[in-house]
């Protein structure tokens, strides 16, 4: 069933929310609803099922949050009990940062209330998140596969869940949390209101919803898979992946880029690319699926605050970052997936800010682009670009450990023959001593070769003819034995 047009809320003040709420969306800076917020919130306010479906950075987070903690609010208690704050609303995120930013959502509209909100997700202390959990809260917005932790530990109980959010749900499927999901909707109460939210919608997804979902209300304020009108979309290209580093050393440098996100397909491009724009005196840290929860929470917070201005991300980053006014997002290298390509330049262009997504393509990148074109809906024409490489940016990749180690190398080949003869001639000198040689005209003389060959000596003339060799006696092997065994 989809929603039928109506005239749009142009006042978050027609939603009939809380005045507390519209206090803290007021000191948030927000004034006008989205498209995606003022179609969803008023359906989730009636208690209906809803696929909702916005492009990336629409405010698609407040459209569910807002009208959760409106229905919770008069069940929220001031009392320290924990048994008065049951988790009454559960959001199931993929990725531990999108996680993050629902719940840096969720406690910024929540603030003058007495709502608590938590958020779990792996790679952090249980037992920190267990005695946030056990102190009661309202609104939980958990990984799955953590959630399913607590759960099995007995830290949580969902057993007064009235309102299950699925953000970001195609990309549960993708990493293949569909089991896990399965898990934690057994033990969820049947009557329940189930929203299910993101950027894109696959047949998986839809098939999800049947499931799960009763009539649910389907929301689309945008074609699948657009892409903002706000941000506009650039192709640079090269002749081959050599050229690519120097390439985009040059873009940072000509365009002024003052802040980006850099995305690559692997870890160890990531990793590599990183060093290599540090080398070129360019501010850039990495962030990717094998740091520690708390590395990529400390990366995340100085990219935000712009102390670290370029960040180099996997796709781990490609969802649920929220970075206010982020000017560029560059593609390094295209995704496979060409809808990942929406959600990457989705980090700019934000909430009806302008933005910029630069992309880097080689001659092998033509079918991963031809798709992204195909996808979107977007003609792309490739600007050549012919990189003029930094001289410090294209020096091979060598520690200072290893230049020192180069430079020593080099000093002992220049000082080898010197220390070779030194070595001989001492060794000579040694020889002589222990042979008493030294004094010897035989040894000194300089060596003359025989004018003819000397006659064959016979076997016999090598013995002296004074000297009669003895006859061997034949070893009484007997004796010998009986001897040892006594």
């Amino acid at each position: 069933m989809t929603q039928t047009a109506v005239a749009a809320p142009t006042d978050f003040s027609e939603f009939q929310l809380d005045a507390r709420l519209l206090r803290a969306i007021e000191e948030s800076g927000y004034t006008t609803p989205t498209p995606i917020q003022a179609q969803a919130i008023p359906v989730v306010l009636t208690g209906q099922d809803v696929m909702g479906s916005a492009q990336t950075g629409t405010g698609k987070t407040a459209s569910f949050v807002l009208p959760l903690l409106q229905k919770i609010l008069p069940h929220a208690s001031s009392s320290t009990s924990p048994a008065r704050h049951p988790v009454r609303a559960l959001v199931l995120c993929p990725t531990r940062e999108l996680a993050v930013q629902v719940a840096e959502n969720a406690e910024k509209y929540a603030k003058h209330t007495p709502i608590r909100t938590a958020v779990v997700f792996g790679g952090m202390d249980m037992k920190q998140q267990a005695l946030q959990i056990r102190g009661g809260i309202e609104l939980l917005i958990a990984t799955p596969g953590r959630l399913l932790d607590h759960l099995e530990q007995g830290n949580v109980s969902l057993a007064q869940v009235n309102y299950l959010v699925l953000d970001e749900a195609d990309r549960m499927l993708d990493m293949g949390f569909l089991p896990d999901l399965q898990r934690i909707l057994n033990v969820l109460p049947k009557q329940r209101q189930t929203l299910l939210f993101s950027a894109t919608f696959s047949p998986e997804i839809r098939k999800l919803a049947e499931s799960y979902q009763k009539n649910p209300i389907t929301i689309e304020t945008a074609q699948r898979n657009a892409t903002s009108n706000n941000i506009t979309q650039t192709v640079y290209s090269v002749a081959d992946k050599l050229q690519k580093r120097s390439a985009l050393v040059q873009l940072i440098q000509e365009q002024n880029v003052e802040q980006a996100m850099i995305f690559v397909n692997t870890k160890i491009e990531a990793r590599e690319l990183t060093r290599f724009l540090q080398r070129a005196r360019i501010n850039a840290q990495t962030i990717h699926g094998d740091q520690t929860q708390s590395e990529r929470l400390a990366t995340l917070a100085q990219f935000k605050d712009n102390s670290v201005p370029i960040l180099v991300a996997t796709d781990v980053a490609a969802r649920g970052l929220d970075i206010a006014q982020m000017p560029c997002v560059i593609n390094f290298d295209l995704p496979y997936n060409a809808e990942d390509y929406v959600h990457r330049i989705g980090r700019t262009g934000r909430a009806g800010a302008q933005g910029r997504a630069l992309s880097i393509v080689t001659p092998n990148d033509d079918r991963l682009l031809a798709a992204i074109a195909k996808l979107t809906k977007t003609t792309f024409t490739a600007i050549p670009l012919e990189p003029v490489i930094p001289e410090r940016a294209a020096r091979p990749e060598r520690s200072a450990r290893q230049d020192k180690s180069e430079e020593r190398v080099k000093n002992n080949e220049r000082s080898a023959p010197m220390r070779r003869s030194a070595v001989e001639e001492r060794e000579l000198d040694y020889l002589r001593r222990k042979m008493n040689l030294s004094n010897d005209p035989f040894f000194n003389q300089p060596y003359q070769p025989a004018t003819s060959s000397p006659a064959p000596v016979a076997p016999t003339d090598l013995i002296s003819p004074t000297k009669q060799l003895k006859p061997v006696a034949k070893p009484n092997v007997a004796a010998l034995f009986m001897s040892k065994k006594r």
